[in-house]
């Protein structure tokens, strides 16, 4: 039987499903699942002045900082991200002054193009500095910080489900808002089926994908874009200019890991069509589907759609 919960995890809805023999067994170890989003949470949020990211950030241009193992693997990966997004992925986002982007239905102008690169000054993956032997990571430059807001969610949905797994769940799904991770097969033996929202009805199916043992991530703007003399601009902003990505409603990220498809699909959004298909396309065993803002697809050469 497949047993299923929701709840609120990281600011945003999980549901955790898995095949198992009796709701009971179910429930216990999507327990063991849920317990270690939270743990997660713990370590990554910004919002508690005494989680590891916040150690980092009040310590930025002032000393290393010794964090865990798991925080300092996350972080070196992250770095691998953005070399090879050439920084269209970057964990120091979080500097950017959140004043200059509302996003609200009273944004009718951008900010002064000069003022929006000025906001972004301090974002730079390369100004990260890690100590592999102390274990360490300094932010070079004071008011630097850094968040997970781009790949702890796929990190948590993989590590929950490693927890599923590893207590016995064959078959199940973790859906961590959008980014997913499946394996094994529903009660009827068919894959996991998983609908890529209509970008301008999030609650419609665009198209559809079978899937097990891999990962799917979404990022669009459904819901926080604005309109500025008749041209959508999405919530995404460009870390290197501060200013908000145009031309593309949502990119959809197909892999075998989570974390990696939570950190490419922002990165494709802001790279636009043609370099972010022409990147993935190079990866092996990572696949995208990208819907520009006139509604037309576009695949990466290894998906195949239904």
């Amino acid at each position: 039987m497949l047993v299923k919960k929701g709840q609120k995890l990281m600011g945003n809805h999980f549901e955790f499903g898995i095949i198992t023999e009796s709701e009971q067994s179910g429930s216990a170890i999507i327990r063991l699942a849920i317990q270690e989003v939270k743990r997660i949470e713990e370590i990554l949020t910004t919002f508690s002045e005494t989680s590891v990211t916040n150690l980092i950030n009040t310590h930025a241009g002032i000393s290393p900082v010794e964090v865990p193992d798991e925080v300092f693997q996350l972080i070196s990966r992250c770095q691998k991200i953005s070399n090879l997004t050439q920084g269209a992925f970057d964990i120091t986002y979080g500097s950017i002054d959140k004043s200059l982007w509302n996003f609200d239905i009273h944004m009718t102008s951008l900010p002064n193009p000069e003022i929006a690169k000025k906001s972004v000054q301090l974002i730079n993956f390369k100004n990260i500095r890690l100590d592999l032997n102390a274990q360490t990571v300094f932010l070079v430059n004071k008011g630097m910080r850094i968040g997970f807001g781009g790949i702890g969610k796929g990190y948590a949905a993989d590590r929950a489900a490693h927890i599923l797994k590893s207590n016995g769940a064959e078959s199940g799904f973790v859906n961590a808002a959008g980014d997913i991770k499946a394996w094994g097969y529903q009660e009827n033996g068919s894959p996991w089926t998983i609908g890529v929202a209509d970008p301008n009805q999030k609650q419609k199916v665009f198209s559809s994908i079978d899937i097990t043992n891999t990962a799917v991530a979404t990022s669009g703007d459904y819901e926080k874009f604005v309109m500025i003399d008749g041209k959508r601009y999405s919530h995404t902003i460009d870390p290197k200019t501060g200013l908000p990505v145009t031309g593309i409603k949502s990119v959809t990220i197909i892999t075998s890991q989570a974390e990696l498809a939570d950190a490419l699909a922002t990165p494709v959004m802001v790279m636009g069509i043609n370099s972010g298909l022409h990147l993935i396309n190079q990866i092996k065993g990572v696949g995208c589907i990208v819907i520009d803002d006139k509604d037309s697809m576009f695949t990466s050469n290894n998906i195949k759609l239904k």
